[in-house]
């Protein structure tokens, strides 16, 4: 049975790898793994935030379908993920890095969790659609890590994935140490490319040459009312940058990528030298993109594709060297790892249906006559649920509040062209606007919504003023008795024991 290597970025839109064709931002590593494995071109978080991006990709299963509503949404227990399921085949499943989890269960499924998350697990940052224009009080994106964005040698974010790294390498090195043969299923989840804007000197100091780019950027008077929405709530409309704050901002984003990168080639080379890389399929990806200032907008919240596509490589053991064009989206990741791990053998009984289909198929060479998915988004920023279709060349976006937008992201990537009002394309858009209401009862979907957000900020505050409140943040354990040299131990046995590889005699 192969090994799965799962890495995961945060805020990392494709655009803005040498991977996807961007001149400037050097991703070395995960170049070189799309250019032995596939490269999916049309890949999409399923709805453009941390939390519910992450939650369903792990269940393979809509918004909708589990009540992923926001970044302060629970995570129900009873929610079979990508964890359980390959347990089921027979895996050794770990998680290292963040995944957003808010509840109290933190593991769902994965028998190791190496180290905290890096966000609150209660519901703090419930949003509250009864006044749709409030901030959320404990925190916000907003335009002060433009205006501060820059250089640093330490931050909590590095101070984070510099854990997260070394935790990942040194769980490799454990599973090829120790006696358990089960094939294993790691997870390495990086905060960065995301916002602050900072990047570590070293990292930094690769860009400084370099033209760094100023956004792609329109007459916004006329921007879509959801895009309006963004820049009111980050403070786009009323707080002013200059040129080169901005250019600060990508630099940083681009050395953060930079960075992110360097880790997916030191867990591959570290898969490298343990022997393992033969047999271990890696997959590269991020939970959704960064605006980073095009179309007026920064950070995610959209359905625009610097915000929704998202970086896909998959490079292993029977992968083709290829690009794929199909739309796919991470509804399609579960049923993909389960390919990989059944080896085209049948799946255990999932419990549950799945949204989504394999990708593993058009992965190893073989066809895949699928070209479209969905999205849904019912976080901040709108006060009623947002609905993409992505089908072929088209994108269709949907919100009750708003004019529909309908764009060919194929001639027009910049998504200038709203062709939902021109005639030419009325029989399209009047069929995506059928589809939405057979998909979705957005009216439903709200109240289930206004009623999750009633109850979680009733618990947050009944939390909030507890005199014993019992967090539900990770604590990991660091168990050390018998790390290293200990007594009672047999103390000429540690060291044969944590050698790898062990020492022969010499023939």
């Amino acid at each position: 049975m192969r090994n799965i290597l799962l890495v995961m970025a945060d805020q990392l839109a494709p655009h803005f790898t040498g991977t996807y064709g961007h001149p400037i931002v050097q991703t070395p590593h995960l170049d070189a793994l799309a250019e032995r494995g596939a490269r999916f071109d049309a890949a999409y978080c399923h709805s453009p935030l941390c939390a519910p991006s992450r939650f369903t990709m792990l269940a393979g299963r809509s918004v909708s379908a589990i009540g992923a509503w926001d970044n302060a949404s629970e995570f129900p227990a009873a929610t079979p993920t990508i964890a359980h399921h390959l347990a089921r085949c027979g895996y050794r499943t770990v998680l290292t890095g963040k995944m957003h989890f808010v509840g109290p269960d933190q593991l769902h499924g994965f028998e190791e969790r190496l180290t905290t998350d890096i966000y609150p697990a209660d519901f703090a940052w419930t949003p509250n659609w009864d006044r749709s224009g409030e901030r959320i009080g404990k925190w916000y994106h907003n335009m002060d890590v433009v205006r501060e964005a820059g250089q640093a040698v330490a931050t909590y974010q590095i101070d984070f994935d510099d854990e997260v790294g070394r935790t990942a390498r040194r769980k490799l090195y454990d599973i090829a140490r120790d006696a358990d043969e089960r094939p294993f299923f790691l997870c390495a989840s990086f905060i960065h490319p995301h916002d602050p804007y900072v990047a570590r000197p070293e990292w930094w100091d690769r860009y400084d040459n370099a033209a760094i780019d100023l956004p792609e950027t329109y007459d916004l008077t006329t921007a879509d009312p959801h895009t309006r929405r963004i820049r009111a709530g980050i403070e786009a409309d009323t707080v002013e940058t200059t040129d080169d704050q901005v250019r600060n901002a990508r630099r940083a984003y681009y050395a953060n990528t930079s960075y992110f990168d360097n880790w997916i080639g030191d867990l591959v080379a570290t898969l490298d030298e343990l022997g393992k890389l033969d047999d271990t399929v890696v997959i590269v990806t991020s939970d959704h993109g960064d605006m980073l200032g095009d179309r007026g907008a920064w950070f995610k919240m959209s359905f625009h594709e610097r915000s929704a596509r998202v970086p896909l490589v998959i490079a292993g053991p029977d992968v083709a060297r290829s690009t794929v064009p199909n739309v796919c989206s991470h509804l399609d990741l579960l049923p993909t790892l389960l390919d990989i791990a059944t080896e085209g053998g049948p799946w255990p009984e999932l419990g549950t249906e799945l949204d989504g289909r394999s990708l593993w198929p058009a992965a190893t060479g073989g066809t895949d006559d699928v070209d479209e998915t969905t999205g849904e988004y019912t976080a901040e920023m709108t006060s009623h649920p947002m609905f993409m279709i992505r089908r072929g060349d088209h994108k269709y976006i949907h919100c009750d509040t708003d004019p529909p937008l309908l764009y060919d992201v194929a001639a027009d990537p910049l998504e200038r062209v709203n062709l939902a009002d021109d005639p030419a394309h009325a029989e399209l858009a009047a069929r995506f606007a059928a589809e939405v209401s057979c998909r979705w009862d957005s009216d439903a979907i709200r109240e289930r919504v206004l009623t999750s957000q009633h109850g979680r900020r009733s618990i947050h505050e009944a939390m909030a003023t507890s005199s014993r409140l019992v967090s539900w943040d990770h604590l990991p354990s660091n168990d050390v008795a018998d790390q290293y040299v200990r007594n009672h131990q047999d103390w000429a046995e540690t060291g044969p024991r944590l050698r790898y590889p062990r020492w022969e005699e010499p023939q």
